[in-house]
Protein backbone atom coordinates (compact mmCIF):
# COMPACT_ATOMS: atom_id res chain seq x y z
CA UNK A 1 0.00 0.00 0.00
CA UNK A 2 1.39 3.24 -1.01
CA UNK A 3 1.89 5.84 1.38
CA UNK A 4 -0.99 7.91 0.22
CA UNK A 5 -3.46 5.41 0.22
CA UNK A 6 -2.36 4.95 4.18
CA UNK A 7 -3.21 8.54 4.57
CA UNK A 8 -6.42 8.05 2.73
CA UNK A 9 -7.44 5.46 5.14
CA UNK A 10 -6.69 7.01 8.09
CA UNK A 11 -8.39 10.10 6.74
CA UNK A 12 -11.59 8.20 6.34
CA UNK A 13 -10.98 5.95 9.54
CA UNK A 14 -11.36 9.70 11.36
CA UNK A 15 -14.52 10.41 9.98
CA UNK A 16 -15.98 7.07 10.23
CA UNK A 17 -14.77 7.50 14.03
CA UNK A 18 -16.42 11.16 14.31
CA UNK A 19 -19.47 10.20 12.81
CA UNK A 20 -19.26 7.08 15.69
CA UNK A 21 -19.76 4.90 12.29
CA UNK A 22 -16.74 2.97 13.09
CA UNK A 23 -17.59 2.03 16.77
CA UNK A 24 -21.35 0.82 15.62
CA UNK A 25 -19.16 -1.50 13.00
CA UNK A 26 -16.79 -2.35 15.50
CA UNK A 27 -19.39 -3.61 18.24
CA UNK A 28 -21.43 -5.36 15.25
CA UNK A 29 -18.50 -7.34 14.32
CA UNK A 30 -17.12 -7.88 17.70
CA UNK A 31 -20.01 -9.23 18.73
CA UNK A 32 -21.46 -11.48 15.94
CA UNK A 33 -17.84 -12.85 15.94
CA UNK A 34 -17.54 -13.68 19.75
CA UNK A 35 -21.16 -15.59 19.23
CA UNK A 36 -20.03 -17.61 16.29
CA UNK A 37 -17.16 -18.57 18.28
CA UNK A 38 -19.00 -19.18 21.45
CA UNK A 39 -21.17 -21.36 19.36
CA UNK A 40 -18.57 -23.33 17.72
CA UNK A 41 -17.09 -23.74 21.10
CA UNK A 42 -19.92 -25.18 22.88
CA UNK A 43 -20.51 -27.48 19.80
CA UNK A 44 -16.89 -28.66 20.05
CA UNK A 45 -17.71 -29.58 23.69
CA UNK A 46 -20.40 -31.15 22.72
CA UNK A 47 -18.93 -33.27 20.36
CA UNK A 48 -15.60 -33.67 22.60
CA UNK A 49 -17.78 -35.62 25.14
CA UNK A 50 -19.12 -38.04 22.86
CA UNK A 51 -16.13 -38.66 20.66
CA UNK A 52 -13.01 -37.42 22.60
CA UNK A 53 -10.66 -35.21 22.37
CA UNK A 54 -8.38 -36.79 19.69
CA UNK A 55 -10.78 -36.59 16.64
CA UNK A 56 -12.07 -33.36 17.36
CA UNK A 57 -8.26 -31.99 17.39
CA UNK A 58 -7.90 -33.28 14.21
CA UNK A 59 -10.76 -32.13 12.76
CA UNK A 60 -9.74 -28.65 14.12
CA UNK A 61 -6.42 -28.47 12.28
CA UNK A 62 -7.80 -29.88 9.02
CA UNK A 63 -10.39 -27.27 9.56
CA UNK A 64 -7.50 -24.55 10.29
CA UNK A 65 -5.36 -25.62 7.85
CA UNK A 66 -7.87 -25.41 4.99
CA UNK A 67 -9.51 -22.11 6.30
CA UNK A 68 -5.68 -20.83 6.19
CA UNK A 69 -5.72 -22.21 2.20
CA UNK A 70 -8.78 -20.65 1.35
CA UNK A 71 -7.43 -17.25 3.05
CA UNK A 72 -3.94 -16.81 1.44
CA UNK A 73 -5.52 -18.18 -2.34
CA UNK A 74 -8.53 -15.14 -1.64
CA UNK A 75 -5.56 -12.94 -1.20
CA UNK A 76 -3.20 -14.12 -4.08
CA UNK A 77 -5.89 -13.78 -6.26
CA UNK A 78 -8.44 -10.79 -5.11
CA UNK A 79 -8.24 -8.82 -8.11
CA UNK A 80 -9.67 -11.49 -9.90
CA UNK A 81 -12.31 -12.98 -7.89
CA UNK A 82 -15.90 -11.96 -8.10
CA UNK A 83 -16.98 -10.03 -5.55
CA UNK A 84 -20.32 -9.03 -6.59
CA UNK A 85 -21.41 -12.88 -7.46
CA UNK A 86 -19.55 -14.00 -4.54
CA UNK A 87 -21.65 -11.51 -2.66
CA UNK A 88 -25.26 -12.80 -4.10
CA UNK A 89 -24.08 -16.21 -4.20
CA UNK A 90 -23.83 -16.33 -0.31
CA UNK A 91 -27.38 -13.96 0.15
CA UNK A 92 -28.97 -16.77 -2.04
CA UNK A 93 -27.57 -19.42 0.63
CA UNK A 94 -28.69 -17.37 3.62
CA UNK A 95 -32.46 -17.12 2.29
CA UNK A 96 -32.08 -20.61 2.00
CA UNK A 97 -30.88 -21.12 5.32
CA UNK A 98 -33.47 -18.60 6.68
CA UNK A 99 -36.53 -20.66 5.50
CA UNK A 100 -34.95 -23.71 6.69
CA UNK A 101 -34.31 -22.21 10.47
CA UNK A 102 -37.96 -21.51 9.78
CA UNK A 103 -38.90 -24.49 8.95
CA UNK A 104 -37.49 -26.14 11.99
CA UNK A 105 -38.60 -23.88 14.15
CA UNK A 106 -42.49 -24.56 13.15
CA UNK A 107 -41.93 -28.32 12.78
CA UNK A 108 -40.15 -27.82 16.41
CA UNK A 109 -43.47 -25.73 17.78
CA UNK A 110 -45.94 -28.19 16.32
CA UNK A 111 -44.18 -31.11 17.70
CA UNK A 112 -44.44 -29.49 21.09
CA UNK A 113 -48.07 -28.69 20.62
CA UNK A 114 -47.26 -24.52 20.67
CA UNK A 115 -49.02 -23.87 17.23
CA UNK A 116 -51.96 -26.29 15.10
CA UNK A 117 -50.98 -28.34 12.35
CA UNK A 118 -52.90 -28.11 9.11
CA UNK A 119 -52.06 -31.26 6.36
CA UNK A 120 -51.97 -30.60 3.22
CA UNK A 121 -52.82 -33.73 0.58
CA UNK A 122 -49.53 -33.45 -1.00
CA UNK A 123 -46.51 -36.12 -0.18
CA UNK A 124 -42.84 -34.87 -0.13
CA UNK A 125 -40.19 -36.80 0.50
CA UNK A 126 -38.68 -37.59 3.09
CA UNK A 127 -35.27 -35.93 2.47
CA UNK A 128 -37.19 -32.43 1.76
CA UNK A 129 -37.78 -32.37 5.41
CA UNK A 130 -34.93 -34.05 7.00
CA UNK A 131 -32.73 -31.28 4.73
CA UNK A 132 -34.52 -28.65 4.36
CA UNK A 133 -37.43 -29.13 6.69
CA UNK A 134 -40.34 -28.63 4.29
CA UNK A 135 -43.26 -30.31 5.35
CA UNK A 136 -46.60 -31.13 4.33
CA UNK A 137 -48.49 -28.71 6.12
CA UNK A 138 -49.70 -25.08 5.99
CA UNK A 139 -48.38 -23.82 8.74
CA UNK A 140 -45.10 -24.51 7.78
CA UNK A 141 -44.71 -23.45 3.79
CA UNK A 142 -46.49 -20.41 4.44
CA UNK A 143 -44.46 -19.39 7.39
CA UNK A 144 -41.07 -20.09 5.12
CA UNK A 145 -42.95 -18.78 2.56
CA UNK A 146 -43.54 -15.36 4.25
CA UNK A 147 -39.96 -15.15 5.33
CA UNK A 148 -38.37 -15.40 2.36
CA UNK A 149 -40.68 -12.38 0.47
CA UNK A 150 -40.53 -10.29 3.22
CA UNK A 151 -36.44 -10.80 2.92
CA UNK A 152 -36.33 -10.38 -0.67
CA UNK A 153 -38.70 -7.68 -0.85
CA UNK A 154 -36.85 -6.08 1.76
CA UNK A 155 -34.14 -6.15 -0.63
CA UNK A 156 -35.80 -5.28 -3.65
CA UNK A 157 -37.27 -2.17 -1.79
CA UNK A 158 -34.27 -1.27 -0.84
CA UNK A 159 -33.04 -1.43 -4.52
CA UNK A 160 -35.98 0.47 -5.43
CA UNK A 161 -35.41 3.41 -3.03
CA UNK A 162 -31.89 3.75 -3.76
CA UNK A 163 -32.16 4.04 -7.15
CA UNK A 164 -34.94 6.38 -6.95
CA UNK A 165 -32.85 8.81 -4.97
CA UNK A 166 -30.19 8.20 -7.48
CA UNK A 167 -32.53 9.73 -10.09
CA UNK A 168 -33.80 12.10 -7.94
CA UNK A 169 -30.24 13.13 -7.15
CA UNK A 170 -28.99 13.61 -10.96
CA UNK A 171 -32.36 15.60 -12.13
CA UNK A 172 -31.45 17.94 -9.54
CA UNK A 173 -27.93 18.38 -10.87
CA UNK A 174 -28.80 18.82 -14.29
CA UNK A 175 -31.80 21.41 -13.59
CA UNK A 176 -29.12 23.00 -11.21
Amino acid sequence: MSWQAYVFFLALLCIFCLQKTFWSLFLVGLTSVYREGFEVVLFLQNLRLKVGSDIILQGTLIGLSLTMIVGVLTFLFQKKLPHKKMLVFTGALLVMVLAVMVGETVQEMQLAGWISTTSINVHFPNWLGVWFCVFPNVEGLSSQAVAVVYVLGSYFLQRYLTKRKAMKKSNAIKTA
